[in-house]
């Protein structure tokens, strides 16, 4: 397997400093997070807002070659591109697939719409499915994969459910980001179930860690829990389970680190959890 971080957990490091930490630390490659942000409420750098690592929509054309070049001057490949377009804008998903082709990477995250239970699932679904059949076309027309994200809160929170949803479309084209942390709140299935299911939609691993925590009493008396993010190690995802059923799927791909947990710093994280995991792979 080969390593990267996800660069929306390294909201502290510019990117050429990121770069240079990941390097030192290991890892293989670096997925880039690609999305127009606003300020943080505080002023300081935070994960989904303020975030240092992160290359702005808007300018991603621009941007590409100078992101290209400082990429390849740290010796680090670009598994995938990490944007926040939707299929629900394709204006948006044809300048994040057209930044892509400029950097030299083939895959790159389009998300599918959100799901809050208030209206009907199967139409959100068909009309989603229809928006994806021109994602795909544009995937075809740049040489590209669209990786849907396996999350919660949208429409594919389990693996099954992004079997279900990708079955039709040429896998060369469409794929899927197995996401397990993502699934503690929403999705989860036995980790083999899951990739057997994907099959040769199975194009890249995102690796997280999230656990559930008691909260307030619910009206009717009983315990209500919430989820949250954990670091690797003390999370509900079984990472020794996960790498041995990647294994025997034998899927031999990239797995790219997020980890949105802040017991520790950026660079404290960074080091430890390669280490970690690595630790578990050769255990196995």
């Amino acid at each position: 397997m080969k390593y990267s971080i996800f660069t929306v957990s390294l909201p502290d490091l510019f990117p050429q400093d990121a770069l240079r930490e990941m390097k030192n630390a290991g890892y293989d490659g670096v997925e880039w997070r690609v999305v127009d942000q606003g300020e943080s409420a505080d002023g300081r750098p935070g994960f989904w807002s303020g975030n240092l690592c992160t290359w702005p929509l808007k300018s991603f054309l621009e941007d590409a070659p100078m992101i290209k070049k400082i990429t390849g001057e740290a010796g680090m490949e670009m598994p995938c591109i990490g944007t926040y377009v939707n299929c629900e804008n394709l204006e948006a998903v044809d300048i994040a697939m057209r930044g892509t082709v400029k950097l030299g990477a083939k895959q790159l995250r389009v998300g599918v719409p959100g799901y809050d239970g208030k209206s009907s699932y199967l139409k959100i679904r068909e009309r989603a499915f229809r928006q994806y059949c021109e994602v795909a076309e544009l995937a075809r027309k740049y040489g590209l994969r669209a990786l849907i994200e396996i999350h919660m809160g949208n429409i594919i929170p389990s693996a099954s459910a992004a079997a279900t949803f990708v079955h039709n479309f040429d896998p060369k084209y469409v794929g899927v980001i197995h996401d397990a942390g993502n699934m503690v709140y929403e999705g989860y299935e036995q980790y083999g179930i899951g990739l057997e299911v994907l099959g040769q939609y199975l194009a890249h691993v995102h690796l997280k860690n999230s656990r559930w925590d008691a909260s307030a009493t619910r009206p009717d008396g009983s315990t209500g829990w919430k989820p949250s993010s954990a670091p690797f190690d003390k999370g509900m995802v079984d990472v020794s389970a996960l790498l041995r059923a990647l294994k025997n799927a034998e899927y031999d791909g990239w797995i790219s680190f997020e980890d949105f947990s802040t017991e520790e710093s950026t660079l404290q994280k960074l080091k430890k959890n390669i280490g970690f995991v690595k630790k578990i792979e050769a255990s196995i």
